[in-house]
């Protein structure tokens, strides 16, 4: 019991919490709970980035908590694989039998256990703390998490240094703000207010985006190039800079490495040639270029659509090179955002203790292959089968890619499967044990975040509703079954969130008003002094060099680019829906009400070469899969290339699939993150 949960309390009282989920807005929450019950969650109007908005989908979330469906007991399976059918079991039974099945499988082999989780949390602790203790004193395989952000993280590693850029609240007196490869209005509420208040003041905002989003109607201008042409576009604005030396070349001098290099690739992009391969208006490419160069302040607001595609990592790198060339990091309102997290001193070693694998060196599985790994026999390159799967904080039958495959390697009899989670997803029926998980309001947790930097606690508002139990506690009594005796095992939830960042924010501040700002300067590399090895922006790496890969940014074309075949001539994106959190949020009826049913944009001219009518249902192929869903003839898509908005749950699709049956388990070119947007298709009507 931790010392708040000792302290009577009032029946009417409000807790400060912190939003768990994938968005770099972080919001400070205030709940309001009366008698035990959660009866209002908001914005914490005292956090500035907050200001005491959430977004819609967020604004649900005790609609969430208190959902009808909510798993609220542990159930053992009695049907076959995949069919959801399941029967009431006590905690101490569920537990007493998955610690002995996975002993068993241990004692032959730990590697033959695969951990599976992503973001279903962003927190410190019900995320990757217990759980990454459990896991590497068991010695089971370890888990490449790349399914999201690792290609753009390892593009900023190799060209700043680290996940670091400006802060994101001085966006609002940039004068030009390029909004790259995301949908703001849905994906970062918060950073959208401080970019329309920059309009307010006068600055120009350009969407750079193969889909009409919502962003890109607000904005002054919108690029809708194809998917995957994105370094193209950032070598032809060099290009432009250079011809017009619109350079700041006395900090090209004193902050970067590799410069005349970059320039001679640079020249050989034309605006034309990058037009062409781009498929937008030369105008476009040269008024932006213009633009960058003469516009002071001038920001860029990166996100993560633009990465997942075969060059993802060096269009990434292309495009974090842009501020340097024109001196923009000098201003506070200058620079480029991707991720903050890289200024976050979480401890992630003594929350996850990956010591306790003493010697022992398991095998990497990466996450976005888990079909063909779950499907692969033992071999002396691939160690043995996997022969059981512990599945929390993610849903890999809806949100790994290829899931046709996902689904056969979950539907193995003889693969023994524990999923924690809060509902019946689509993994959840595959399960041999579902195990009820508590939600945010019921647990302690601790969260940094990328899109700002201030450190956010989350304190539980109510007791776990029905049997629900925190990851952690799951994680510390199958270690006791499994007689793991470390001291660490003992540790409560208060006290990992104390230690997450311990020496670096002051934990009684974060309890008395939620959250706490780190001390990261206004204008961080004004000066230079990047966190690379050689303390500048390196738009040549020598170490991608000695990985045998070229140091420079260039353009990489997709797998599947657009055009390049005749049987699927189409190009496939598979941007989120605006009111769903990847596959978080689909089973809340509100949001999925607004939502409708699964979607496919296509063009009018795409559309009427097929005789698809608006609404029709459609085939959706490759040789990967088939998808059916319904078609909307919408301008939110260019011709030639289709939008498939995800992430639905397979089980509420047409056919018991969703867009994911078409998407390939290839990796980027860094980073071996999933390739969701490098995606070739054909549609049919049904």
């Amino acid at each position: 019991m931790s010392t708040l949960e000792a302290i009577p309390v009032p029946a009417t009282r409000e807790v400060l919490g912190a939003c768990p989920h994938d968005c770099p807005d972080t919001c400070a929450l205030v709940t309001t709970v009366q008698d035990g019950v959660a009866r209002r969650i908001q914005g914490n109007p005292d956090h500035p980035s907050t200001a005491g908005v959430l977004c819609n989908k967020v604004s649900h979330y005790l609609e969430r908590t208190y959902h009808p469906e909510r798993l609220l007991q542990p159930l053992r399976r009695v049907g076959p694989k995949g069919s959801g059918r399941f029967e009431p079991v006590s905690w101490e039974a569920a537990l007493d039998d998955i610690a002995a099945r996975l002993g068993a499988i241990a004692a032959r082999d730990p590697q033959a256990i695969l951990p599976y989780s992503y973001c279903g949390t962003m927190g410190l602790v019900q995320g990757e703390a217990m759980a990454g203790r459990f896991f590497h004193r068991l010695g089971a395989s370890l888990l490449d998490r790349t399914i999201c952000a690792s290609a753009g993280a390892e593009a900023l590693n190799q060209t700043l240094g680290g996940k670091v850029g400006m802060k994101v609240e001085f966006f609002a007196e940039s004068q030009l703000i390029l909004v790259w490869g995301g949908n703001a209005i849905a994906s970062s509420l918060h950073f959208w207010r401080l970019a329309q208040e920059a309009k307010r003041r006068g600055a120009k905002l350009v969407c750079i985006d193969p889909r009409r989003t919502e962003t890109a109607e607000k904005c002054h201008e919108h690029l809708q190039l194809l998917p995957g042409t994105d370094a193209a576009l950032a070598l032809a604005l060099m290009h432009e800079l250079v011809v017009h030396d619109w350079l700041d070349h006395d900090y090209i001098a004193r902050h970067t490495l590799g410069w005349e290099a970059l320039r001679e690739r640079a020249l050989r992009w034309t605006p034309e040639r990058a037009a062409a391969v781009c498929g937008i208006p030369e105008r476009q490419i040269r008024d932006l270029a213009r633009d960058w160069g003469t516009t002071k302040p001038a920001a860029i607001r990166l996100n993560y659509g633009m990465q997942r595609v075969h060059g993802g990592g060096n269009a990434v790198r292309a495009v974090a090179c842009l501020p340097a060339l024109t001196g923009a990091w000098r201003h506070r309102a200058g620079g480029l955002l991707l991720s903050s997290s890289g200024f976050f001193p979480a401890d992630r070693a003594g929350l996850q203790r990956p010591d306790l694998l003493g010697d022992r060196r398991p095998r990497t599985i990466n996450m976005v292959t888990i079909g063909d790994d779950l499907l692969r026999p033992a071999s002396p390159a691939f160690g043995p089968a996997i022969e059981a799967v512990v599945v929390y904080n993610s849903n890999p039958l809806a949100v790994a890619p290829e899931s046709g495959k996902v689904a056969r390697g979950f539907a193995r009899e003889e693969l023994f499967t524990v999923v924690l989670e809060q509902f019946r997803t689509d993994t959840a029926d595959y399960a041999d044990y579902l195990l009820p998980a508590t939600t945010q309001l019921e647990h302690w947790d601790i969260h940094g975040t990328y899109g700002h930097t201030d450190v956010v606690l989350n304190q539980p508002a109510i007791p776990p509703v029905g049997q629900a139990r925190p990851n952690t506690q799951v994680f510390r009594e199958l270690a006791a079954r499994l007689g793991f005796t470390d001291p660490c095992f003992a540790e409560s939830d208060e006290s990992l969130c104390r230690r997450a960042f311990a020496g670096h924010v002051d934990f009684d501040r974060l309890l008395q008003q939620g959250f706490a700002s780190l001390q990261v300067p206004d204008a961080p590399f004004a000066e230079g002094r990047f966190p690379t090895p050689s303390g500048r922006c390196e738009f040549f790496s020598e170490r991608l060099a000695r990985q045998g890969l070229d140091g420079l940014p260039d353009h990489v074309p997709n797998y599947e680019a657009a055009g390049s075949s005749d049987r699927y001539p189409l190009a496939m994106i598979s941007p989120p829906a605006r009111n769903f959190l990847n596959s978080s949020f689909v089973n809340v009826k509100s949001l999925r009400d607004i939502e409708g049913e699964p979607l496919l944009e296509i063009h009018a001219d795409d559309a009427a070469a097929r005789g698809i009518a608006d609404r029709q249902v459609v085939r959706v192929f490759n040789d990967r899969g088939e998808y059916r869903c319904r078609a909307r003839i919408s301008p939110r898509a260019r011709p030639g290339v289709v939008n498939g908005l995800g992430i639905w749950w397979r089980k509420l699709g047409l056919d018991g699939t969703n867009v994911n049956q078409l998407t390939s388990q290839r990796l980027t070119d860094m980073g071996r993150a999933p390739v969701f947007c490098d995606c070739l298709v054909e549609v049919r009507p049904a």
